[in-house]
């Protein structure tokens, strides 16, 4: 029994990891920043050394949001932008000791946009597709078991490197009124950000009951970069140095909850707190984005096949989203005396999908 349950807390602890996935959710451009499983196995339960991790995601974005007002007018009026977003990261965990584990995440990416505005405007009733793939950027991380795995719980801290391998200007053709015209695609879309970032994360997993364990996750991502020279538009110019370019964002999540575990079964339930700051922690803050951050529900679950393989599944339900007013919409407030905030789409839920091994 005192076996089962290390075994409980490694799975525990690596959905935690898992579903630390900063995902964005809709035009709000969060890049998936899903974790393999950073935490160690008890020397007990296995000899374990290495764990391999598959995590697909994917989620619908067509709500519009200024503020935290839903233009519902938009999907009325057949208007709305849609994204469709789909993701699979491959994760690879290597543990050093019962404190110490180190890893890669690497994502793999392919998202369709459609639109009217962006090609032929919303007047012309005609909508037109965009759409990325390719690898997104790769993340190294190693993991400090603060309060090595008990029976209890646990307590771990994670720092890493967010390397800018994915492609920030890739670039497909937009129906525009005078032909086809090749430009990069929305910031939403692309597959990395251009930046070389520091991440931080933190899982606390505490047994309340004899089945009930509490969670708490963190994750930041830090992008000190301030923009990456991508252009939204060949003619946009406002007057505000830097705006027509992509800004390189800080990302976060934060969860808490509770899993109820029966036997090899487990089912959970938590809230969500994710998005993208109006302001960087570090370095300046111009060019485009689309700050704004999401409340979500939670329920997951997850089923131990076996002390070597496993898998899950969580399912975020939107219930609280928010379209921050973004520096270059209180820089155009100042100068043009109107109030400025601009919009973005979000989806209702996201669904993300886990597979774990162990060897």
């Amino acid at each position: 029994m005192r076996k089962l349950y290390f075994y409980i807390l490694s799975i525990l602890s690596c959905a935690a990891f898992l579903t630390t996935e900063v995902s964005g959710q809709g035009c709000v451009a969060v890049r998936n920043m899903a974790s393999p499983c950073g935490v160690t196995f008890d020397s007990m339960s296995t000899s374990s050394r290495w764990q391999l991790s598959a995590n697909f995601r994917y989620f619908h974005s067509y709500k519009h949001f200024r503020g935290s007002h839903e233009e519902k007018e938009r999907v009325e009026n057949g208007t709305e932008v849609i994204n469709n977003d789909h993701s699979l990261t491959i994760g690879a965990s290597y543990r050093a000791s019962d404190r110490w584990s180190f890893s890669l995440i690497l994502p793999l990416v392919y998202i369709d946009r459609s639109s009217l505005y962006e090609h032929k405007g919303n007047n012309s009733g005609e909508r037109y597709h965009t759409s990325s793939r390719g690898i997104g950027d790769i993340r190294l991380a190693a993991y400090y078991a603060a309060i090595p795995q008990t029976e209890k719980g646990n307590l771990i801290f994670g720092l890493g490197f967010k390397l800018p391998t994915g492609e920030y200007n890739h670039k497909d053709w937009f129906h525009r009124p005078e032909g086809l015209e090749l430009r990069p695609v929305d910031q939403s879309i692309q597959p990395g950000d251009g930046g070389f970032g520091l991440t931080t994360e933190v899982e606390f997993s505490h047994r309340l009951t004899r089945n009930v364990y509490g969670y708490l996750t963190g994750f930041y991502l830090i992008n000190p970069r301030n923009t990456n020279g991508t252009l939204r538009s060949t003619t946009l110019t406002s007057g505000i140095p830097l705006s027509n370019e992509m800004s390189v964002t800080d990302q976060f999540l934060l969860r808490a909850g509770g899993r109820f575990v029966f036997n090899r079964l487990q089912v959970g339930a938590g809230v969500r707190y994710e998005g993208i700051p109006v302001e960087d922690l570090i370095g300046e803050s111009d060019g485009f984005r689309r700050p704004g951050y999401i409340v979500s529900l939670e329920p997951s679950a997850s089923y131990m096949i076996n002390h070597k393989h496993s898998i899950g599944v969580n399912f975020p339900i939107a219930m609280y989203r928010n379209r921050t007013q973004s520096v270059i919409d209180k820089q155009q407030t100042a100068i043009t005396g109107e109030y400025r905030h601009g919009d973005a789409a979000f989806a209702d839920w996201l669904l993300s999908v886990y597979y774990v091994m162990n060897f």
